[in-house]
């Protein structure tokens, strides 16, 4: 990093060191000449939640192993609870990205051999087990074999068997990555519990939105730690606010947006396209706004809307990786063939009373989906919803119960050849041979998809300088870590310039830079008509769909654009801030649907059908317990918030 850059790192604010019971210094760890981790410095403090914060490849995963005492640094001084790592073992639970545990053993077999190799007397283990099977709402299910657990069941096991010790420091890397949003929030409800009772929690995630649970933040990228500190201090260090700009001209908007910033006539900082919004990084909302609003008059263009709000930690982040001079070139697409002739009016992608039964159980119950030519239709559910079996139905891969499926104008015949050569698919699994070098892949789907000989090198040369791989083609593809292999991925799915696109988790892992990158080149080949089909956990990206729909239990519940699908959640959304952040919502889960209710660092939020006759209510309950409300106040719905809403409600009815 340019030594200029140090000087924007905000330093720990703590002021008592023997409080601090994680203290890293100069932490380095080099593989061969591969330096994976730079001279890093951070410290925790007790029951404190620290993210660590940054995409695959940042160095997480090398710096939780030595924090965890499995593996020896190459320099630096690193301090747990006092000792050396190795030293303090037996007082930390680690929770690896894979969860280590034994899918064959049931979840009480998995937490007992847990409790063994820690030498917890039976006893303690039978209230402990108790405990944390009642917290994470396990207890029913103890002699269920772990390999017959949903995502989030089995991450919420791993955690029960890195508690079952009572440790004093929780270390989880990436424990939420492919879980669903519901998932997500119920583990990290569970987490500030934990936290509560004393339990030091450094956790690694690449969700930006969820890190803002975290007490304080550690931006990482590339082996080096760009920032640290609370939501609140990252924020106030970028010194920008947001703009959100709704108009029906959207790539006419940006592009003048572009242009202005480009010529520094405006105060706009950063311009980015967000599904059927623009968001608007500005330095002054009130001259910034008038700005826009002269824009869009000179370019005879129409806002529907325009709204403040506070930036987001992507916004952080992706201001702090170009300061470091980390910022990607963007590298048009080089089309060959004449652009889509489709209009908007067609359909791509349809589908009418669309299910699929397997055995008793049915997976697809009557769905109808229109996606137009130009359309980035967003498809969301929690684990387990049907999103997999109908993409697969839709794309032609798996044959429906019943129901009417049209792709590319085609009814029948969705397997042949002429139907594959105009899609494009990019799974879950990457679909890369990871034996193969990266141009082997590459020459590989060309040959495929029918890419004309003519122009594969030009096609295979534009993913190499997108993904940042130009002089290491020859790599074997294996060696890539999975944000990279993304890239690669999406590539390969691309070259031969499909009508239609089915994106499944496209952007794991992958750094907000490249990420950026990826919904650039998306919404371009949208604008050249091209339809896309998305499948995302990560609901702040899915922002980025212009349409969207959500599946519960394998039906389509709710459809619409980002805004509408906000703007229909019955209620309000309210921010709370108390004394005692634990106890409120311990409290108010026992009056409130526990989904109604959920921690966000230092604050609640709560779902109110009925706010003005709900919130006197909510005083009267914290008040029974001594609990002091320092603030409370309305709050837009974010998606995460509809999403999870849409799926209670409808599983409550």
């Amino acid at each position: 990093m340019p030594h200029n850059i140090m000087t924007i790192i905000t330093p720990s604010t703590k002021s008592h060191v023997d409080t601090e019971v994680i203290q890293v210094s100069s932490l380095s760890k080099r593989y061969g000449k591969l330096v994976a981790v730079k001279g890093i410095d951070f410290a925790v403090e007790p029951g404190e939640i620290f993210g660590l914060i940054g995409p695959d490849g940042a160095g997480k995963t090398t710096t939780f192993h030595i924090l965890g005492g499995v593996m020896e640094a190459s320099s630096g001084d690193i301090q747990i609870l006092g000792k050396l790592p190795r030293d303090a073992r037996l007082s930390i639970g680690y929770l690896t990205q894979q969860f280590s545990l034994y899918l064959d053993l049931s979840i009480d077999e998995n937490l007992r051999y847990s409790a063994g190799l820690r030498e917890v007397p039976d006893k303690v283990f039978e209230q402990r087990r108790r405990k944390y099977l009642r917290l994470m709402s396990l207890e029913k299910f103890g002699d269920r074999l772990a390999g017959r657990l949903s995502g989030g069941m089995k991450q919420k096991l791993a955690l029960c068997c890195a508690l079952i010790s009572q440790p004093e420091i929780l270390l989880l890397d990436e424990p939420t990555t492919g879980v669903d949003p519901v998932s997500r929030r119920e583990f990290w409800d569970v987490l500030a519990a934990v936290a509560a009772e004393g339990v030091t929690v450094v956790v690694a995630t690449p969700y930006l939105d969820e890190a803002e649970r975290c007490d304080r933040i550690a931006l990482m990228y590339e082996g080096e730690i760009q920032q640290i500190g609370t939501l609140a201090q990252l924020r106030e260090s970028l010194g920008l606010q947001r703009l959100e700009v709704r108009t029906n001209q959207i790539a006419a908007a940006e592009q003048a947006l572009h242009e202005a910033t480009h010529n520094k006539q405006t105060s706009i900082v950063d311009v980015q396209t967000f599904g059927d919004r623009l968001d608007v990084l500005v330095k002054d909302p009130a001259i910034a706004s008038t700005a826009v609003q002269n824009i869009f008059t000179q370019q005879q263009l129409q806002i529907e809307d325009i709204q403040t709000s506070e930036a987001t930690l992507e916004n952080v982040f992706v201001s702090r990786l170009r300061a470091a001079g980390n910022d990607p070139e963007f590298i048009p697409f080089p089309r060959v063939q004449q652009e889509t002739k489709k209009t908007n009016r067609e359909i791509a992608i349809g589908a009418n009373q669309l299910r699929k039964v397997f055995g008793d159980f049915q997976a697809v119950k009557g769905v109808d989906l229109e996606i137009r030519y130009g359309d980035i239709y967003g498809l969301l559910g929690a684990n387990g919803a049907g999103k997999t079996t109908t993409i697969k139905m839709l794309c032609g891969l798996l044959e429906p119960t019943s129901g009417k499926i049209s792709l590319a104008g085609q009814t029948q015949n969705l397997r042949s050849r002429a139907v594959r050569q105009r899609i494009g698919y990019m799974s879950q699994k990457f679909t890369l041979y990871d034996d193969l070098t990266i141009v082997q892949n590459l020459q590989f789907y060309c040959g495929v998809y029918g890419v004309p000989t003519r122009s594969r090198r030009t096609k295979i040369d534009w993913v190499l300088a997108t993904c940042g791989l130009v002089g290491r083609e020859n790599m074997l593809t294996g060696q890539l870590p999975g944000g990279w292999k993304q890239r690669v991925a999406f590539g390969a799915s691309v070259m031969h310039e499909p009508e239609i696109l089915f994106l499944d988790e496209p952007t794991s892992g992958v750094d907000p830079l490249a990420r950026r990158q990826f919904w650039r080149l998306i919404n371009e080949f949208a604008r050249s008509g091209t339809a896309v089909l998305v499948t995302t956990h990560y609901l702040e990206e899915a922002e980025q769909c212009n349409r969207m729909g959500f599946m519960v239990a394998g039906e389509v519940v709710a459809q619409g654009s980002p805004t509408e699908i906000k703007a229909a959640q019955p209620g309000q959304l309210m921010e709370i801030i108390t004394d005692k952040t634990q106890a409120a919502s311990n409290l108010l889960k026992t009056h409130l649907a526990p989904w109604r209710v959920s921690i966000f660092g230092d604050r609640l939020h709560l779902v109110l059908d009925h706010p003005d006759a709900d919130i006197s209510r909510i005083r009267s309950i914290l008040q029974t317990e001594d609990i002091n409300i320092n603030s409370l106040r309305p709050i837009p719905f974010s998606l995460e918030d509809a999403f999870i809403g849409i799926v209670q409600r409808t599983e409550e009815e």
